[in-house]
C-alpha cells in the first residue's frame, strides 16, 4: 500500500495492480473535477482525458461510459448499444454504484459490476488519463489497457459535432 495515497486513490491503485497494470495513480495539489481542469494540470489535450460517466439503466442498474474529455455522450447511441433506454444518474446513485464521488470516478474498481462502453475516439492516443478515485487523483493508461481493465467495449458514443 502506498501511504501517500488517499484511501479512494489507493483502491484504484490496487484495482490497477489487480488488472496486471503498472499504471501509477498520482494525487495532485489541485483538484480536476472537469476534463479541462485535468488537461490543464497534466499539460495534455482535453481529448486525452478519459472521463468516466455513470448512467442509469432501468431502476437499479448502472452503465459506465468512458468518454474522451472533448466529447459529449450521445445517450441515444449508448441506449442503442445496450438495447434499452438510459438516464442520467444522480450523485447518490453514482456513489452507490461505483463507491466513488462524482469528479473522481475511475474507470475500474467499482462497487458493482456494470456494462462499460469506451469512446472509440480514445483509441487514437498512445496514452490517455483517467480519474483515480478522487478529484485530485489521475493516472496514465494505454487505451487498449483501459478497455481490457474496465471490461469495456470500444463504441461510438460521441454526440456528433
Amino acid at each position: 500500500m502506498n501511504a501517500s495515497l488517499s484511501p479512494s486513490a489507493q483502491r484504484v491503485q490496487d484495482a490497477l495492480a489487480g488488472a496486471g497494470l503498472e499504471c501509477t495513480v498520482v494525487e495532485h495539489a489541485t483538484p480536476a473535477r472537469t476534463s479541462a481542469e485535468a488537461a490543464a494540470i497534466l499539460g495534455c489535450s482535453v481529448a486525452e482525458i478519459a472521463k468516466s460517466l455513470i448512467f442509469r439503466c432501468g431502476e437499479q442498474d448502472a452503465v459506465l461510459v468512458i468518454a474522451s474529455g472533448a466529447n459529449r455522450v450521445d445517450e441515444a447511441k449508448v441506449a442503442a448499444h445496450l438495447g434499452e433506454p438510459i438516464a442520467r444518474a444522480d450523485a447518490a446513485f453514482v456513489r452507490q454504484a461505483t463507491g466513488y464521488a462524482i469528479g473522481g470516478i475511475p474507470p475500474l474498481g467499482h462497487t458493482m459490476p456494470m456494462p462499460v462502453l469506451v469512446d472509440r475516439d480514445l483509441a487514437a492516443f498512445d496514452v490517455v488519463y483517467a480519474a483515480g478515485g478522487t478529484p485530485n487523483a489521475l493516472f496514465p493508461i494505454a487505451p487498449a489497457d483501459l478497455v481490457r481493465a474496465s471490461g469495456g467495449t470500444l463504441a461510438d458514443v460521441a454526440l456528433a459535432r
